[in-house]
């Protein structure tokens, strides 16, 4: 490992704008975590100078220096002793950070934290309802016909397939509440029971109101000779997330008051009516009204500037994602799908995810370095598949002009979209299985706009980087062209005598055989390269080489005879060393410290001897889902380590104990392969 110099880190100091910028600092397994007073005043150029920085990034607030693990601790320990300041927790660093931010960013923060730990289930839906769509959509298969009228014995399946996918849609608000609840500081177990009590089924269904209203049959009750309408909310989001709010700050007010003993008794009681009452007299009614408006203000726009409004929303969909702002229309899609059927965004940022991956594939055919080739490969297919973040943060915004060609191509294709009015009647995946979230009869359409987004941002970032590379050659040919004219005798001569000094050198010291160390998988299940681990300090290699695992089960296992050198406080994360002094991290999801290790059970400590096979950690995956947090665990080798040649990364699937990850290849002369012997 590196060696700590108390230089490097004052400069760290300097750096991030001197110790009076600092308001908190903390750190984790990898990274220094700090809420500055100014984040303007960093300096970036000289973190990138700093032989202990590998990485820098600012994110919701905090910026964030990767120092690597094992050498963090030292780094913030040396920080702490030179600034004079507190050790901050991770949860000081977040509040303050998240007072940082400004008003929208934080409403953008607070509605990602409430709709992401939903996602899977409304993916899940989406998908699903694709199929019934395939199975129930006339003219797809036969004329005229749908499969199930030519082929009645599978009606029963698809009536169940439409039970099971509609059920996330029709009891939405029951999800919203239990993790808007939960965000706004509540028991997610009364958010579960306020959506329950919003989608009751005594209620009129709120897809029925509409054709009620104009007939005059909505059912009211009569409270007091003031009469209130008697609806349910399924499939809106407004009533229930402004309820959710108001339920948390009730329960939160009388918590603090009422007395332990009689706490069962009056807190969720109280609680819950009192909202009830408000969420049909007050919330209800007035946000149902908004989100109505909101929705048909949109459409209208889309109805009346549908080419505009396509072009904006497909093209700049990418700045979105990197702002995170695209995590607010998640709630617009289920508000449209509720209230119009059908959702016109969804299927432009499904278009927009292909672009990017499309941009990122033709950079394979532009760099050089095979790294950078295998992330533009892996990045492009998880582009494909929904997933842009590694394509546009690990390749496209690196290189700029893929971005622009990306976002150049998903504004055509908008375009054509909204000009037709394609429509999504869920939200499945992005990329290009969300051709199964479009109404069946507008499958043309998307697959034209499909072509555009494949054929457009590939071919233009492909020219456009051949060009930049024969200009880049052009230059350098006439360079040496005229270096070569001007001295050219003493080059030959220069060139004669190194060829001389290096054969000279080859007979002294002959080229020593590597020594190459396996290590086995530490759990059981796939293995996906970095680039797909959604934190850059991770997917850019800012630590080190290696592979992530996207675990099958909450155990991790020795991959090698050794020591435990490092198990970090809150337990999900650990650095091994084995008998060569390699020294391998393994980081059991993203972000999990702020679980502060609920939920990790730890069968070793620092300093542990551990055999191969030996069970080190155990984890709970619902657990670390439920919370919002990918499960996904990195497994690398941390720079800094003397004698590491190469590092070899394997794929395919991980099975605890039998399949390598990774092979570090040893200069048999080095220190590090010296303690082996």
């Amino acid at each position: 490992m590196a060696k700590l110099d108390r230089k490097n880190v004052e400069r760290i100091i300097e750096a991030v704008g001197g110790k009076d910028n600092i308001e908190a600092a903390t750190h984790c397994v990898t990274r220094l975590r700090f809420a500055l007073a100014d984040e303007s005043k960093v300096d970036s150029k000289a973190l990138d100078e700093n032989d202990l920085v590998k990485g820098q990034f600012s994110s919701q607030g905090q910026f964030q220096v990767v120092i690597g693990p094992g050498l963090v601790d030292q780094v913030y320990n040396e920080m702490i002793e030179i600034t004079g300041g507190a050790r901050a927790t991770k949860d000081d660093v977040k509040s303050l950070a998240s007072k940082k931010q400004n008003p929208l960013q934080r409403a953008i923060k607070t509605l990602s934290d409430i709709f992401i730990p939903i996602l899977p289930a409304i993916v899940m839906a989406g998908l699903l309802l694709g199929i019934n769509n395939i199975l129930t959509g006339p003219g797809i298969f036969y004329e005229g016909q749908s499969l199930i009228e030519v082929h009645p014995e599978w009606a029963d399946v698809a009536s169940i397939i439409n039970l099971i996918a509609s059920t996330a849609f029709t009891f939405l608000p029951v999800l919203i509440g239990w993790s808007a609840v939960r965000q706004f500081g509540g028991n997610p177990l009364l958010g579960i029971v306020l959506g329950l009590i919003l989608v009751n089924p005594d209620l009129m269904s709120a897809y029925q109101y509409a054709d009620a209203k104009l007939e005059g049959t909505v059912p009211v009750w009569n409270l007091l000779g003031f009469e209130v309408e008697k609806i349910g909310y399924q499939g809106q989001v407004l009533p229930v997330l402004v309820s959710a709010y108001i339920l948390a700050k009730i329960e939160k007010f009388l918590d603090k008051r009422v007395h332990d003993s009689i706490k069962l008794l009056i807190v969720a009681p109280v609680a819950l009516l009192v909202t009830g009452f408000l969420a049909f007299i007050v919330v209800g009614p007035i946000t149902f009204m908004i989100g109505n408006a909101l929705t048909s203000g949109l459409v209208s726009i889309f109805d009346s500037f549908a080419a505009l409004g396509g072009l904006i929303y497909g093209g700049l969909y990418a700045l979105l994602v990197i702002t995170g702002m695209h995590h607010t229309f998640l709630a617009v899609d289920i508000q449209l799908i509720g209230s119009e059927g059908g959702t016109f965004l969804w299927p432009m940022l499904a278009l927009s995810n292909i672009a990017q991956g499309a941009a990122a594939l033709a950079m394979m055919f532009i760099v050089r370095e095979q790294k950078a080739k295998g992330l533009a490969v892996t990045s492009s297919i998880s582009a494909f598949l929904g997933v842009t973040e590694p394509a546009i943060f690990g390749v496209n915004i690196r290189f700029k002009y893929p971005f622009i060609f990306g976002m150049i191509g998903s504004g055509i294709a908008g375009v054509l979209l909204a000009v037709n009015n394609v429509l999504a009647s869920s939200i499945g995946v992005g990329g290009i299985p969300g051709f199964l979230s479009i109404f069946p009869n507008q499958w043309g359409v998307f697959f034209l706009g499909m072509a555009i987004v494949l054929v457009i941002p590939f071919t233009g970032t492909l020219l456009y980087g051949r060009y930049q590379l024969s200009r880049q050659s052009n230059r350098l040919e006439k360079e040496n062209t005229l270096d070569s004219a001007v001295s050219e005798q003493a080059v030959t001569t220069e060139a004669a005598s190194g060829q001389n000094e290096v054969s000279l050198k080859s007979e002294a010291n002959p080229i020593s055989a590597k020594l190459t160390v396996d290590i086995a998988a530490p759990l059981n299940g796939v293995i996906v390269p970095l680039s797909e681990v959604p934190d850059p300090a991770f997917s850019e290699k800012q630590m080190g080489q290696g592979i992530a695992i996207i675990p099958s089960e909450g155990k991790v296992y020795a991959p090698f005879d050794g020591t435990v050198a490092h198990l970090i406080k809150s337990k999900h994360a650990l650095i091994l060393t084995d008998a060569n002094g390699i020294q391998v991290l393994i980081h059991v999801g993203i972000n999990t410290v702020s679980l502060k290790g609920d939920g990790f059970t730890a069968h070793v400590e620092t300093g542990s001897i551990i055999t191969q096979g030996q069970l080190l950690l155990e984890f709970d995956k619902e657990r670390i889902e439920k919370a919002g947090l990918p499960v996904i665990t990195p497994i690398l080798v941390p720079d800094g380590q003397d004698g590491i040649q190469e590092i070899k990364e394997y794929e395919g699937r991980a099975i605890q104990g039998k399949t390598p990850v990774l092979q570090v290849s040893l200069d048999p002369k080095s220190g590090v392969s010296d303690m082996e012997q």
